[in-house]
């Protein structure tokens, strides 16, 4: 049976005034002269209406995220990066939040996952007048936004739960300008202050929690170049049981008398899905929209890619964690595909992965397969070749051509003898997110190792102290996401962590 359509609702008015009216005009001129409409501008230019019933809180924060120039670090369609809701899927299955919504602290683990400083705010962990003067600070900055978590009832509106960034305030008037993201239900509108809190003062059916706000701003270091925290999909607890629990209980052996023993027994222990915990954030774009060379902007972006994968593979744990895990791989043998992973199976995965996102799946990358691969060099606008995997990925019935930039390191330090260095040429791999595994964990989890020399050497290895700048700033982004996913449980919003 077909379900009657709807155009719009009328704005119940009062309590709420809307923005295109002559008094909305009025309050947003007078607002202006108060200067607490200066947020205004920048989230105007980047707002846009949810692309599904209950992507309210998507909505809100691609808003947010795409008025503070946060770089998402990965492509969004084409050569372009850019926030968007389908590049929200860290912290909860883009088809869960279609069928179900999110939880607030489902969006504040989104932020901080985007690479936002985010200060999360309950209602009953404050008071309306500290919400007021959130609310103004916010308003007189182009820095700072804040979303807010509400019921509809108290505006008489129709509906529930809702997520809304709040475009200014007029402090004469004590009123919130909404910026509504359901465009196609109601448009921006002012609405009192104290209807708001009130409003925001409601419980989620969902957590059994009060709703709230947040304060989302840019932070002073930039978020990771080559890896981040994923947590798109269940597997991702496990994993986080594993850094904040069960490492730290496996540490309590006293038979770990050596440092090899210790990397050996956490290796043996990792869950079957570790990998997906941190990922490889990828640079991928069509063939047809590709050039036969590099941007300035591509180039860039590699180079620090390729630093940064450098830098991994320069720390004494790395060439620990190498040796563990193929202690027969000497030199002869360093480029052999049998020694580390598969060149040809990364380029079939991570080909697939970039025409799953340049298609808009908002799912998986299942169902796309990739038909053929191959590895090609391309020009750097003279700064010499780099890689590219290419390769056409098909998906009910349908071809994709899609080309990936490959970060590679030609190692320096090294495993081989020094005529085959200029030979070695990896993408990255499972050694180099182990790796980064162990520098992310929090430092205190290995204050339980027994023997105290096999401490200090261990510590000496995964510490961060005389790690180079570029690789500090990406394993310290890593620990604080890390760090955030594993302490809210992925069920509450919890306070900024502090400072590794």
């Amino acid at each position: 049976m077909e379900v009657a359509s709807l155009y719009r609702r009328v704005l119940p008015s009062p309590p709420a005034v809307e923005f295109a009216s002559a008094e909305g005009k009025r309050l947003f001129a007078e607002a202006l002269q108060g200067g607490t409409m200066e947020g205004f501008f920048n989230l105007i230019s980047y707002f846009q209406t949810q692309s599904e019933p209950a992507f309210c809180g998507l909505a809100s924060l691609s808003v947010v995220l795409n008025a503070l120039a946060i770089d998402p670090g990965r492509p969004w369609k084409g050569p372009w990066r850019w926030f968007d809701e389908s590049m929200l899927d860290c912290c909860e299955p883009l088809h869960k939040v279609k069928a179900e919504g999110i939880t607030f602290g489902k969006v504040v683990c989104l932020a901080h996952c985007a690479g936002a400083r985010v200060q999360s705010f309950r209602a009953d962990q404050t008071t309306i007048h500290d919400f007021r003067a959130h609310l103004t600070r916010c308003a007189s900055s182009q820095d700072c936004h804040l979303i807010s978590s509400y019921h509809r009832s108290p505006f008489k509106q129709t509906g529930t739960g809702h997520f809304s960034p709040i475009g200014g305030y007029h402090a004469e008037k004590d009123m919130a300008l909404i910026l509504d993201v359901a465009r196609f239900k109601y448009p921006p509108h002012w609405v009192p202050l104290t209807l708001l809190w009130d409003a925001m003062n409601t419980t989620d059916e969902a957590t059994g929690l009060l709703r709230g706000f947040m304060l989302v701003s840019r932070r002073s270091s930039a978020p990771s170049l080559l890896y981040t925290v994923s947590c798109g999909h269940g597997s991702w607890k496990s994993m986080a049981k594993y850094c904040v629990e069960d490492v730290p209980n496996l540490l309590k052996d006293e038979s770990l008398d050596n440092v090899t023993t210790l990397l050996s027994r956490l290796v043996e222990s990792l869950p079957a899905n570790a990998g997906d915990l941190i990922k490889c954030v990828i640079e991928v774009r069509r063939k047809e929209e590709g050039e036969s060379s590099l941007s300035k902007e591509e180039k860039e972006r590699l180079f620090l890619k390729e630093k940064v994968l450098q830098q991994i593979r320069d720390t004494d744990l790395f060439r620990v964690v190498h040796e563990l895990q193929y202690p027969k791989g000497l030199c002869g043998s360093c480029s052999s595909s049998s020694d580390e992973d598969s060149l040809a199976e990364i380029a079939a995965t991570v080909c697939c992965q970039g025409a799953a996102f340049l298609s808009g799946n908002l799912v998986s990358r299942d169902g796309f397969c990739c038909r053929e691969t191959c590895i090609k060099c391309i020009e750097a606008n003279g700064d010499g070749l780099k890689t590219v995997i290419s390769g056409t990925v098909v998906s009910k019935g349908n071809e994709q051509a899609v080309d990936l930039l490959l970060p590679t390191s030609s190692s320096k330090t090294s495993l081989c003898n020094s005529n085959l260095r200029s030979k070695i040429v990896k993408y990255p791999s499972s050694t180099d997110v182990l790796t980064v595994l162990l520098l992310v964990l929090q430092p205190n989890t290995w204050l339980g190792i027994k023997d105290e020399n096999v401490k200090a050497e261990f510590q000496s290895l995964v510490s961060t102290d005389n790690l180079p700048d570029l690789l500090k700033q990406e394993i310290l982004h890593l620990r604080r996401q890390l760090h955030y996913l594993a302490g809210c449980k992925g069920q509450e919003a919890c306070q900024e962590p502090p400072s590794p």
